[in-house]
């Protein structure tokens, strides 16, 4: 091959790469909103699912100070990020309690987002799983046997059995997926650990 055919085919390539990459950006520009939207219905709607009765829900800016985190960090929840703080607004206007988004980095497939909602009164309202990429079979189980058991619990430190719960501050492990059982537990307890500590 010559070198103006090399010339020639290597300003194909180019110009291929480029209309490419224009293509890919102009459609990540229309559909970026389409998908910000949806992503926003997503932890609207898992709001609700940990706070039913709840007829807002108002953020909460500046929660998480450095002093806040360094907190967290002692206490062992380095792992695990507060991305949100929502207060869920009763019939009346008055804060009926508080949905926590939270994400761990301590999945066996990686980040696990979930949101929790605990009551004024100290109750789990209950969870809801945002984003999860465990092993199907095993940690992929956490939607119908971890999230179920959080609804209810007092929000006390809680911790996983792999024999059975016999008291309120146990969750059953999911069978042959305790990394994931103990990163579900381990982010929840980040949640009661500042609403304990930070906002009472």
């Amino acid at each position: 091959m010559s070198i103006k055919e090399s010339f020639k085919n290597a300003l194909i390539l180019i110009a291929i790469t480029v209309i490419a990459g224009l293509i890919l950006g102009a459609v990540y520009e229309i559909t970026k909103g389409t998908i910000a939207a949806a992503e926003e219905a997503d932890k609207k709607n898992a709001y609700y699912e940990v706070f039913p009765d709840a007829v807002d829900f108002a953020p909460i800016d500046g929660f998480m100070s450095d002093a806040k985190r360094e907190q967290l960090d002692a206490a062992g929840f380095e792992a695990v990020t507060i991305d949100e703080l929502i207060q869920a607004k009763a019939s009346d206007g008055s804060v009926a309690g508080y949905v926590f988004t939270v994400t761990t980095s301590e999945g066996y497939g990686g980040d696990i987002t979930l949101t929790t909602g605990i009551r004024n009164d100290g109750t789990i309202n209950g969870i809801s799983i945002l984003s999860i990429n465990e092993t199907a079979g095993l940690g992929m189980n956490a939607e119908k046997v971890l999230k179920p058991q959080f609804a209810g619990k007092s929000a006390q430190t809680l911790t996983y059995t792999k024999t059975g719960a016999v008291s309120d501050d146990q969750i059953d492990a999911i069978s042959g997926a305790t990394i994931t059982t103990n990163a579900f537990v381990h982010a929840v307890n980040c949640c009661i650990k500042y609403y304990s500590d930070m906002l009472n």
